[in-house]
C-alpha cells in the first residue's frame, strides 16, 4: 500500500529512533530536559527568532499563539480557506474567545495589506478591536503553495502598521522556502510569531515548534501548561526532532516526486490535477462522474491511499517515505482504478 494520504503517515527512521533511545532527559517543565532545550535553541536559530518552545502539535502551537497575543472578545483576521479556520475545532473562539473575521486571499491563500486594512476593526466603546492576523504558508488548502515573502510581508506590514501582531501557521514553511529557494527567515522575518512542525516532511514521530521573542514564548510556556501540553521527560521525542531539523535539504525530492505523480496522473480521463508547487497534489475527480468517496475506494483496491479534500476533489500528498518507485507505482494504480 502506497500511502499518500499526508506528510503525517511517515514512520521514524533508524537514525531518529536511535536518538529517541539515547535522549539524556528530564523534566522540562522545570526546564530540566537537555534534549528539549537543545531542540528548542536550534529550532529558534532556524526560523530567525529569539525563542522557541516545543509543543505536541501543530495545533496546539498555532491555539497557543492565539492565547498569548490576544484579549478575549478581540477579532482574529483569518484567510477564509486557512488551517485555523477549517480544521482546528473552531479552537481560536474556544481557547481564547476570539471572534473571527475571514477574509478571501484568493488563489494564493493571503489577503493584500489592503485586505488586512479593511478587515481591521479599531477599538471602542460598542467593538472589541483586531487583535491577531494569522496567516499560512505553504496553503493547505489551496494545494500547499509556497507564498513568496512579499506577500507575507505586505499582509504584515499592514496589520503591524494598525498595532496588530502576526502568525504565521507555518507547519510547511520550510516546504515553501525549499519551493521558492529562499531561507526560511525571508519569510519568518515578518511575523511575530511563526509555528511549524516536525512531525510532516521532516519525518519525527511528534512535535511542532512555536517560536517569537522570549517575552512571547515565556508566556506561551504558561499557557501551553494551561492546554495541557506540559510534558515531562520528553527528550525521548525531541530527540527525534532535533533529527528531522537535518532533513530540511530533503524536502526538494519530494517536490520533485508530486510533480512526477501530477505528470503522471494527468492524462487520466476524468481528472484535471493541479500543477503542484511543493509536496501536495489536488486532482478535481468531478469528471470521472463519480464521488471523491468512490474514487478513494478503487484506489485503495489498487494499493494506493489519498484523502478526500472538499467537494469533487482528492488530495495526494508525497513524502519521505515514497520513493520515485513508489510514485511509479501509484501513477499506475491511478490509472487502473479509473481506466
Amino acid at each position: 500500500m502506497i500511502d499518500l494520504r499526508s506528510d503525517t503517515v511517515t514512520k521514524p527512521d533508524d537514525e531518529m529512533r536511535e536518538a529517541a533511545a539515547g535522549a539524556a532527559v528530564g523534566d522540562d517543565v522545570y526546564g530540566e530536559d537537555p534534549t528539549v532545550n537543545e531542540l528548542e535553541d536550534r529550532a529558534a536559530e532556524a526560523v530567525g527568532k529569539e525563542a522557541a518552545l516545543f509543543v505536541p502539535t501543530g495545533t496546539m502551537g498555532n491555539q497557543v499563539a492565539a492565547r498569548v497575543h490576544t484579549d478575549r472578545g478581540q477579532e482574529a483576521v483569518v484567510e477564509r480557506e486557512s488551517h485555523v479556520y477549517k480544521w482546528e475545532l473552531g479552537g481560536f473562539a474556544q481557547h481564547s474567545g476570539l471572534q473571527l473575521r475571514p477574509v478571501d486571499g484568493g488563489s494564493r491563500g493571503v489577503p493584500t495589506g489592503e485586505q488586512v486594512r479593511g478587515a481591521y476593526v479599531a477599538e471602542d466603546v460598542h467593538r472589541p478591536g483586531t487583535g491577531l492576523l494569522s496567516l499560512e504558508n505553504t496553503h493547505n488548502s489551496k494545494g500547499g503553495v509556497a507564498i513568496d515573502p512579499e506577500r507575507i510581508g505586505a499582509a504584515a506590514a499592514a496589520a503591524r502598521d494598525l498595532g496588530v501582531p502576526v502568525h504565521l501557521d507555518g507547519a510547511r514553511v520550510f516546504n515553501a522556502a525549499t519551493a521558492l529557494d529562499v531561507s526560511v527567515t525571508e519569510i519568518t522575518d515578518h511575523v511575530d510569531s511563526v509555528m511549524f512542525c516536525l512531525s510532516k516532511g521532516l519525518g519525527a514521530p511528534i512535535g511542532s515548534m512555536l517560536a517569537g521573542s522570549e517575552a512571547f514564548v515565556e508566556e506561551a510556556r504558561r499557557t501551553r501548561k494551561l492546554f495541557g501540553g506540559g510534558m515531562r521527560q520528553v527528550g525521548v521525542v525531541a530527540g527525534p526532532g532535533l533529527r528531522a531539523l537535518e532533513n530540511v535539504s530533503d524536502l526538494a525530492t519530494d517536490h520533485e516526486n508530486a510533480r512526477a505523480l501530477a505528470e503522471g496522473i494527468a492524462d487520466v480521463e476524468g481528472l484535471s490535477v493541479q500543477e503542484p508547487e511543493t509536496n501536495i497534489v489536488l486532482a478535481d475527480v468531478s469528471g470521472t462522474g463519480l464521488e471523491p468517496d468512490h474514487v478513494l475506494d478503487r484506489l485503495e483496491d489498487r494499493g494506493v491511499r489519498a484523502t478526500p479534500f472538499g467537494p469533487g476533489t482528492v488530495r495526494f500528498c508525497t513524502h519521505r517515505d515514497v520513493d520515485r518507485e513508489d510514485v511509479e507505482r501509484a501513477v499506475e494504480g491511478v490509472s487502473g482504478a479509473l481506466a
